[in-house]
Order: structure tokens, then C-alpha cells, then sequence
């Protein structure tokens, strides 16, 4: 393909890819913005419905009262003419008195051993109803009879009188009634006048929003289904009464208040209905129910309805419009595709006019024939192109002219080279990827003692069999890309002596940088070693002598005491028990002396097993609880439980946590304080942090700590921190001491895991 081809084809793809890019940010706000206008219509319906109930709550509030009001005065009119006792009470009675007063019934209830029970009525089915089972209506009857004032927040509390809201009768659950309660304490009995409420439930009906949820589907094709929903008992088991054996949901604990649901997901919409409740803000869903794409809208409304209104709009008219568009969208998009690439092909064959004639160009320097120039007819990038190859034909012929002339010089450097790689006193040698000496020097034939005839081809035999794994790692490294430099080891000579040398090992790549083979240089640097073992004999030395002196001298202290008390019994014939102890204290401080240097000087070499760091510490925490709380230290770990386990020796790693825990608590034995133990894990090393808030170490003194006999207590001999070190040294690992003079020491020891300890 030419290079017009592919510069036409590309504008085309480049104005493709916008155009689509534009189609789809087009689609997806105009999608939103579809589905925004719906939110909004939504919130439009909710606000009318919202409107409508509230002023049905009123109308229905109002009437509510109207008729609780009319029933206290039947109840007082009734009180007026019974007698205080039931018992005097006959069900005629109350027969003709509801008849005279205007109300449908009245019943007298009265409570018993483990109930309030209705004991005379004027309608027979009330007779001997319990009110045990009635829920709130239950408490309601015992605050009017214990206290003469109802507090439950259902209802319509006046003096001495309570009114529930209208409810289906128990004793007759196809009417429902209105209900008053009158009790003031003058007689035994509440009076419980009542009337047939059915014309509130039709009025409450009727009042406009079902008219009005009509009146919006009719209007909005779209709409597909209008509910209401009340959250408190939408999404949760119905409560079903049985009254007469009839089952009764009752009207004030109905989920779907008013309008149908028939696009029902009750789980999922229950969340969304409390949801919306909850945060007052808008919840919609697009679902596919019933065959149907929809989406559901779910507002809370505002006002004395604590409703959610959901509303169903049909998704099929926002999927029309945007497929509508998008078609449009497309038709337009592909005729200016087809557009872009006719006008680009020709744009194409103008604007690499220039580039054709630098291409003939470059053919004639190809050929060798550096003369011919471009005329340059431009400053853009065309033009400095052109320069730019009439420079490089220039500098074609002057280099052609130049390598002539370097040939023989570099005919002479290789002969150089040649003779310094094998006058060096550093043996070198190549091998091939398979491990066969393809090429070695001088030097190597002189420090190992094989000759070149049997060195190449073969497989170098220098290796002693011990450091033969490690030759192979040396090279699976080198092979993978890396460079090793100045490793010291050990290789063999032919006479079969070992000798310590220094080698560099690195890869040797071709043109296209793919390793060929790895070359190796070694360096015999044994007399170098033994220099360096002699004078660490010398440092060895030097520190026994050291060792020896500090031993001696804090030895001959106790020593001394021991002597002069022997002198004093030997001359008195005894000696007091005051002098016999101080003469065992000052035995057990040589033996502490003595213990602690042998165990400085050989470490015992147990076996190291994986272990659980926080264990180990929570066993010292353990044991030294007591000696804690006698000097006022409280410990507080800090352990994290992800903490992999390290592999030790338990016993040696317990001893140096021992030393460092009794420092800290010494340290704090004058004011007391917290000692806190840290575990964590950094990196590839497990931390442990002992920090003390006691009196700390001055600056000057940090470096000498763990040094031989070198102690701020005044009954330390400085051997203990110097042990520790060595042991966690053993481990390779590290411990430093951080601390600040008057406000405490902090101890961090790191141990490595055993995915990279050395052991």
C-alpha cells in the first residue's frame, strides 16, 4: 500500500474514530438527559399526589376528630345516666341509650384477672370480647384505666378519652367502625361509645387520588402504573387478623396504600422504597418486567403523608427516540467518512509530491552515487528533509574516503587487542552457552596450569565439585542479562591445589543484543587473603587481650573482698553471717562474670527451627510479669497477627529478649512507666521495637554500648548486650538502639524471613 493510501486511509480512520466518539458521548447524554426529563415528570406526579394526600389527610383529620369529639359526648352523656357499677348494668339499657344518644352501639369494658373485656354491650357480638390480642388498642385500654391519660402516639387523645382510627370491627369484619373510650375514675367500667365509619373509607376513596392517578395515565401514555407505598410495612410479612374467622389486613399496617402493582419485584423495590424514604432523594431503576423494558421512579413526598410514590413509564418511547437519532447519527457520519477519504487521498498525492523526488534521491546514494542533489523548494519539514539528505550524501563520500583509510588501522588495533588480552596477568576465558571454552589467554594457561590444547572445546575444569551449584547459578544470572564483578571464591588448579581468586563475569551479546556467550576473568588474589586472615588474627588478638584485661579486672574487685574477709576469719576464727553473704553475693558476680564471658566466647549452637515471634514474646511478657508489677512497669504489646515466623534458635532468641526487657524495666524501676513490645513485618525482615520511658542513654555513650564492660548500671558488667548482639549477628540479622536522655530507649532488632536468611 502507498504511502497516499495509507495517509488517506488513516485521515479516514482518525475522522471515523471522532465521528463515533461524538455518536456515542451524543447517545449517552442524550439518553441521560431522557431519562433525567423522566426523574423530573416523576417528581412532577409525586408532588400532585403528594398535594392531593395531604389534603385528603386533612379533610380525613378533620372529620377523624369531628366524629371522636361527637363520641365523648355520647360517652359522657352516657356516664350521666348509668349507674358506676356494671354489675347494676343491663344490656337493654344500653340498647335503648345508644338508640337516644345517636350512636350505633356502646359497649362497657371492664378489666379482669389477665384481661380487659368487653362485660356488657348493647350489640350481642361484642359481648365478652378481649382486648389482650388488639396490639396498641391493649395498652391504650390499661394507660386510660392505670393513669386517666393515653400516650401512645396513635389516635385522638382528649381529657380522660381516647378514639382509634377507624378500623374493621372484630366483631364483625365486614364493618368498619369508629371508636371512643371514656374512663375518669368515677366509675368501674370504660364506656365505649361507637358508629359505622364506612363512609370515611369511601370518602377517604373518593376524595381525588385515584381520580387523579386515572387522570395522569390517561393524559401520559407513557405511564404505565402509578402505586403508593406506605415504608414502615412495605416489603414485610402482611399482618393478618382473624375476626369471626375471617382473615382481615387492616388499614392502617397495608404496604401499597392506594393505586395498583402490578409490575411487582417486592424484594428489590422494597430497598428502593426505603432507600427514597430514607434520603429523600429520587431512586430509579431500569428493569425488564412482564415482557416489558421499564423504569421505575420512587419520591418521597413531602407533607404529612409519609408515603413513596412509584411511578412505571414505558422505556419504549426514550428507545425510540435515541434509535431515531442515532440513526441520524450514523447516515450523516458515514457520508462524511466517504467524504473525508476522496478529499484526503487527493490532499495525499499533493502533499507527498516532495517526498517522491527525495526517494529517487536516496535510490541514486543507494546505488553509490553521492552527486546528485535535491533542489530544495521550501523551509518546512519537506525542505529540511531535502537538506538534510544533500548533507548526507556529503558525508557518504566523505566517510567512503575516511574507511579506506581506517581499514588498515583497524586491522592494526585488533592486533593490539589481541596482544593485551593475552599479555594481562588476569586469566580469561569465553565460553559458549552450553558451557565449552571457545577462547582463553596466556595468563590462564600460567594461574591454572592446563594448557590451551586441553582447555578449548571442553568444559572448564577449575570448578572444585563443592562450588559446582554455585557455577551454575553464577551462569543461569549472566544468562538472564546480568553482570557479576569482583566475586571472590575458590577455584582448582591442575596440580590440585585450591587457590582464592577474584572474577568478573559478564555476557557477550551480538549486533542484535541476544547473548552469544559469557566471558570470565579471573584474579589470583590469594596472597591477598592470607594478608587479611593474619591481620584478623591480629584484631582476634588484640580483642582476647582486651577481653582478658576487662575479665581480670572485674574479677579481681569481688576477689579482692573475698580475700580480705578471708584474712578477717582467719584471724578471728569466724565470721559473722552478714560477711558470709556478702562473701556468696561476691562468688555468684565472679560466676555471672564467668558464665557470661563463656557464653561470649562459644555460643551454644542450637538447632534452628521455624518459630512464632509473638509466642516467644508473650511468653517473656510472662515471665517477668511479677518482677513488672514489684518495679510499677506495665508491659503493653503491640502485635501484628500477620507476622510470618522466622527461623532461630527459640532458646538463644528468649535470652536476648530476657536481656534487653530486663534493661528497659530497670531502666524505669525509679518512676515506673510503659514498655511497650512491637512485632511487625518491613519488607522482607520481621521488626521487633522495645521501647522504655526511663531515664535513657546520653549521645556520647550510644556508640559503646555493646562494647565489653561497658555499663550504666551500677551492678552491670556490659557483657550482656555485647552476647546479644553476637546472637542476633548469628541470625543475620541486626540490632540498633535509638534513645534520648530522659525520656527512654528504644531497642530494634530485625530478623530476615526464611525465604531470605542465609542459613
Amino acid at each position: 500500500m502507498t504511502i497516499k493510501a495509507k495517509l488517506s486511509l488513516l485521515i479516514s480512520v482518525v475522522v471515523t474514530a471522532v465521528l463515533a466518539l461524538n455518536i456515542s458521548i451524543y447517545y449517552y447524554s442524550t439518553k441521560n438527559e431522557l431519562e433525567m426529563s423522566r426523574r423530573q415528570e416523576m417528581q412532577t406526579i409525586a408532588m400532585q399526589i403528594g398535594t392531593s394526600l395531604d389534603a385528603a389527610a386533612k379533610s380525613k383529620s378533620f372529620m377523624e376528630e369531628a366524629i371522636g369529639e361527637r363520641l365523648r359526648m355520647a360517652a359522657l352523656a352516657a356516664q350521666s345516666q348509668l349507674d358506676p357499677h356494671i354489675d347494676r348494668i343491663r344490656n337493654e339499657q344500653l340498647i335503648e341509650l345508644s338508640a337516644r344518644l345517636g350512636v350505633d352501639h356502646i359497649s362497657l369494658w371492664q378489666r379482669t384477672e389477665d384481661d380487659i373485656k368487653v362485660l356488657k354491650s348493647s350489640d350481642p357480638k361484642e359481648l365478652d370480647m378481649g382486648s389482650k390480642t388488639m396490639d396498641y388498642w391493649y395498652t391504650a385500654f390499661n394507660q386510660l384505666l392505670d393513669a386517666r391519660e393515653v400516650r401512645i402516639p396513635q389516635g385522638q387523645k382528649l381529657s380522660n378519652y381516647w378514639s382509634g382510627p377507624y378500623q374493621y370491627a372484630s366483631s364483625d369484619p365486614d364493618r368498619v367502625n369508629k371508636w371512643g373510650y371514656y374512663y375518669d375514675g368515677t366509675t368501674n367500667y370504660i364506656i365505649n361509645p361507637y358508629v359505622n365509619a364506612q363512609a370515611l373509607l369511601d370518602y377517604e376513596k373518593q376524595i381525588g387520588t385515584e381520580s387523579l392517578i386515572r387522570k395522569l395515565m390517561e393524559d401520559n401514555g407513557e405511564i404505565l402504573e402509578i402505586t403508593g407505598f406506605n415504608p414502615a410495612f412495605f416489603g414485610k410479612a402482611p399482618i393478618l387478623k382473624q375476626k369471626k374467622g375471617k382473615t382481615v389486613h387492616n388499614l392502617d399496617v397495608q404496604g401499597v396504600v392506594f393505586g395498583p402493582y402490578t409490575f411487582s419485584e417486592e424484594r428489590s423495590d422494597a430497598e428502593r422504597v426505603r432507600q427514597a424514604a430514607q434520603t429523600g432523594q429520587i431512586v430509579t431503576a431500569k428493569q425488564r418486567l412482564q415482557d416489558r423494558d421499564i423504569l421505575k421512579s420512587f419520591v418521597a413526598l413531602s407533607g404529612e403523608s409519609p408515603y413513596v410514590v412509584g411511578v412505571v413509564f414505558s422505556y419504549d418511547a426514550v428507545r425510540a427516540a435515541l434509535n431515531h437519532q442515532l440513526l441520524l447519527h450514523i447516515s450523516i457520519s458515514l457520508l462524511l467518512i466517504v467524504v473525508a477519504y476522496i478529499v484526503s487521498y487527493f490532499m495525499a498525492g499533493w502533499l507527498i509530491r516532495p517526498l517522491r523526488l527525495i526517494l529517487d534521491n536516496v535510490n541514486e546514494i543507494a546505488e553509490g552515487r553521492f552527486g546528485s542533489k535535491i533542489t530544495v523548494r521550501g523551509r518546512d519539514e519537506l525542505g529540511w528533509l531535502s537538506s538534510r539528505v544533500n548533507a548526507m550524501a556529503d558525508n557518504l563520500q566523505l566517510y567512503t574516503d575516511k574507511l579506506r583509510d581506517s581499514a588498515e588501522e583497524l586491522r592494526n588495533t585488533k592486533e593490539y587487542l589481541e596482544s593485551f588480552v593475552n599479555h594481562t596477568s588476569d586469566a580469561i576465558h569465553v565460553t559458549n552457552l552450553q558451557g565449552r571454552v571457545r577462547q582463553a589467554n596466556q595468563a590462564y594457561e600460567a594461574m591454572y596450569g592446563w594448557s590451551l590444547e586441553e582447555t578449548l572445546h571442553t568444559e572448564p575444569r577449575i570448578v572444585p565439585k563443592e562450588m559446582e551449584e554455585e557455577y551454575a547459578d553464577i551462569r543461569r544470572r549472566v544468562q538472564a542479562g546480568q553482570s557479576m564483578a569482583d566475586y571472590e571464591t575458590v577455584r582448582l588448579c591442575k596440580d590440585g591445589t585450591l587457590i582464592d581468586v577474584s572474577i568478573t563475569v559478564s555476557p557477550i551479546r551480538d549486533e542484535g543484543g541476544e547473548i552469544v556467550a559469557i566471558a570470565e576473568i579471573s584474579r589470583n588474589i590469594t596472597a591477598r587473603k592470607q594478608s587479611e586472615e593474619a591481620i584478623r588474627r591480629s584484631e582476634k588478638l588484640s580483642v582476647i587481650g582486651q577481653l582478658a584485661a576487662g575479665v581480670a579486672h572485674e574479677i579481681r574487685n569481688p576477689l579482692t573482698t573475698l580475700r580480705g574477709f578471708v584474712q578477717l576469719g582467719h584471724r578471728q576464727g569466724t565470721l559473722s553471717t552478714s560477711y558470709l553473704e556478702i562473701m556468696l553475693s561476691e562468688l555468684d558476680r565472679i560466676n555471672l562474670i564467668v558464665g557470661e564471658f563463656l557464653v561470649l566466647a562459644k555460643p551454644q549452637g542450637g538447632r534452628r527451627e521455624l518459630a512464632d515471634m509473638a509466642t516467644l514474646l508473650r511468653e517473656m511478657i510472662a515471665l517477668l510479669e511479677s518482677q513488672a508489677v514489684m518495679m510499677n512497669v506495665t508491659f503493653v504489646p503491640r502485635f501484628r497477627q500477620s507476622v510470618p515466623p522466622v527461623k532461630c534458635d527459640a532458646n538463644q532468641l528468649k535470652q536476648v529478649m530476657i536481656n534487653v526487657i530486663r534493661n528497659g524495666m530497670e531502666a524505669m524501676q525509679e518512676k515506673g512507666g510503659d514498655l511497650e513490645l512491637e512485632l511487625q513485618l518491613e519488607g522482607e525482615d520481621v521488626v521487633v521495637r522495645i521501647t522504655d520511658q526511663g531515664r535513657g542513654v546520653a549521645e556520647e555513650d550510644l556508640s559503646k554500648l555493646g562494647e565489653p564492660f561497658f555499663t550504666s548500671k551500677p551492678s552491670g558488667n556490659g557483657l550482656g548486650l555485647m552476647v546479644s548482639k553476637r546472637i542476633i549477628a548469628s541470625h543475620h540479622g541486626t540490632l540498633s538502639i535509638t534513645s534520648k536522655l530522659g525520656e527512654g530507649t528504644c531497642v530494634e532488632i530485625k530478623l530476615p524471613l526464611p525465604a531470605v536468611s542465609q542459613d
